[in-house]
């Protein structure tokens, strides 16, 4: 179906408070109001802000699905293969890069167990196979599953929504990373690209290596 105005409107308000509110939340200045106000909370927050976001999540994806029509455009054939194992080499890669990540600290179950309450994250640089080509793989792969999809107007205007704010949102991010591991991650920012592969843009593993040793090196003052 043909949408309207006021649809493309409502739809693009609903991905927009959604990327407010993520944005809103995950930003340190929220976290230390919350700290202040709250002592206890930093505990809990990682664990209440993955939740907010599910919930959150439900009502953009449910107008998207609800306005979805006839297609713009449509992967068929040798075309509609190359797409689809593009999003199934992308799923894959996700899986893969988990090894990559403090999953205890991403989920804030760890911080719970342990009943932290520091609100910094407290996972360290750990440049994995992805991150050696791309300073942020997961965005990367989520953007290769949405744009190998076929295209209707409400899922354009989703992925349009969602690539922009994966763009906004990963500056944000380095704005605390940047906090968390200063030059040596200014370092790694201007060696990798942020969402898109670059073939002359990459770190070797052995560059990769001894990036994350100088991190760990200055972690601990003195080492040698």
């Amino acid at each position: 179906m043909e949408l309207s105005p006021i649809q493309v409107g409502l739809l693009i308000s609903a991905w927009t408070g959604y990327a407010a509110l993520h944005s809103a939340l995950a930003s340190l200045s929220v976290k230390r109001w919350v700290a202040k106000r709250w002592p206890a909370a930093p505990r809990c927050y990682r664990l209440l802000f993955n939740a907010i976001a599910l919930i959150s999540l439900i009502p953009p994806v449910l107008l998207t699905h609800v306005l979805r029509g006839e297609p713009l455009w449509e992967w068929t054939g040798i075309g509609s293969a190359i797409s689809n194992g593009l999003a199934a080499l992308a799923i894959m890669g996700f899986f893969i890069s988990l090894r990559g990540y403090d999953t205890g600290e991403f989920l804030g179950t760890r911080q719970w167990r342990h009943r932290n309450t520091v609100i910094e994250d407290q996972e360290h640089l750990h440049i994995s196979l992805f991150h050696r080509y791309v300073r942020h793989p997961w965005y990367f792969f989520a953007l290769v599953i949405l744009w190998t999809r076929s295209m209707d107007t409400a899922l354009l205007i989703t992925a349009l929504c969602l690539t922009l704010y994966f763009w906004w949102g990963s500056l944000l991010e380095e704005r605390k990373l940047l906090i968390y591991h200063g030059e040596l991650y200014a370092e790694y920012r201007r060696r990798v690209p942020g969402l898109l592969p670059l073939p002359w843009r990459y770190l070797s593993r052995t560059e990769a290596e001894f990036l994350t040793k100088k991190y760990r090196d200055a972690e601990r003052p003195g080492t040698e």
